[in-house]
């Protein structure tokens, strides 16, 4: 395969690098430092392009319609990066009543979702029967709708809160109506970032092994990165390693999705935010060393439409969700919103045809071919410059 850089006769420092991660061979963890160290975004992202298009060379770009429900606020853990939860007796503490969840699933359903994603803080008192009880509501009302729901840090709560083996509350989860883990409370998968920014929060091998039984078990799960706060770049590259690690183990995650750390109302607020080079760069050198994850989603919800729509270019191969409804991100005051439209249209500027998809990247439209051209990042670069 020709991949654009050498097609434009132009060479960088880390070339070896990215010529070793075209072809599929695996980088070292010096070597994804080295790359997040590089300021050759195009470079990068024109690699990370180039392995995108080899693990994905069909015409299309995927997205899905669902929403996401907070269903409490209430949270036992203190994580100076988050303006969403509340201290279980705030007087802002809030349990969605049931009418109201079912409601906000009966809307996606109306605008074509057939997912929800579904997280909440760390509630002291919800019993693991409650929440059962919960998914066995929903799918008695909306058995078409996969429940994308309760991120590790909640289920390693529920472990504490009902005295059971993570086993056994992933298999009553799962018989009530549980389809997919996301990927939430991931931030940065290392210890010494874990315990700076967050108290009572599970650590990286618990947050490890939720994800690691669940494929055992057979279940399907999507991980994440929070970055651009306190962690150093090599410990943004052993977030990587650990899910590479576990992928290669279980081979049980579907996607990944990076975004920026969004300082607003949050202890944190002091941390200046990176910008779209950092996340641009940071997802591409993520794409070159997660081969083994079969997908990257965009996160124009934290960088907007056009950066959004770039990230197609540096490794992504979906422009995520239309996002009904968005809680945590919005709290720190960061508040993007698309249209359907607007979405797809995203994905036709960048060269490809829009597909709607389920949480297994399971095609589920009615496909009609629409006229598309190619893009390059090198082409899209100049939107980064004011």
């Amino acid at each position: 395969m020709v991949w654009r850089l050498k097609e434009l006769n132009l060479s960088s420092a880390i070339t070896p690098l990215l010529d070793k991660a075209v072809v599929g061979e695996q980088l070292s963890l010096e070597d994804g430092v080295k790359l997040l160290e590089s300021h050759d975004l195009v470079a990068i992202g024109e690699a990370a392009n180039a392995v995108t298009r080899r693990l994905h060379p069909e015409p299309y770009r995927t997205y899905n319609i669902d929403r996401n429900i907070n269903y409490t606020n209430a949270c036992t853990a203190v994580c100076d990066f988050c303006a969403f939860y509340r201290t279980p007796k705030h007087e802002e503490v809030y349990v969605l009543p049931r009418d109201v969840l079912l409601k906000k699933i009966e809307e996606t359903v109306e605008l074509g979702g057939d997912q929800i994603l579904m997280q909440g803080g760390l509630h002291p008192t919800l019993t693991l029967e409650w929440y059962e009880e919960l998914l066995r509501d929903i799918k008695r009302a909306f058995p078409q709708v996969n429940v994308h729901g309760f991120s590790p840090p909640e289920i390693h709560h529920f472990t504490k809160i009902s005295k059971k083996s993570l086993e056994e509350v992933l298999e009553r989860l799962k018989a009530a109506g549980l389809g997919s883990l996301p990927g939430g409370g991931g931030e940065i998968l290392v210890d010494r970032v874990r315990a700076a920014m967050t108290r009572g929060k599970v650590m990286t091998d618990d947050w490890l092994n939720v994800h690691r039984v669940w494929h055992k078990m057979g279940g399907r799960s999507t991980a994440t990165m929070m970055f651009g706060h306190i962690e150093t770049l090599a410990e943004r590259i052993e977030h990587l390693e650990r899910l590479r690690q576990l992928q290669d183990e279980t081979g049980g995650l579907t996607a990944y999705i990076c975004w920026t750390f969004q300082p607003g109302n949050t202890e944190m607020d002091h941390i200046p935010p990176v910008g779209a080079f950092e996340y641009l760069k940071t997802q591409a050198v993520s794409r070159l060393y997660l081969q083994n994850v079969p997908n990257i989603q965009s996160s124009w919800v934290t960088q907007g439409e056009k950066v959004g729509q770039m990230a197609l270019l540096f490794g992504a191969n979906d422009m995520g969700s239309l996002m009904i409804e968005e809680n945590v991100v919005a709290s720190a005051g960061t508040v993007y919103s698309l249209s359907l439209e607007q979405i797809r249209g995203a994905i036709r500027e960048a060269g490809y045809i829009p597909r709607q998809r389920n949480v297994f990247y399971e095609l589920i439209d009615d496909y009609q071919p629409e006229p598309t051209g190619e893009a390059s990042s090198a082409e899209l670069l100049p939107i980064l410059v004011p």
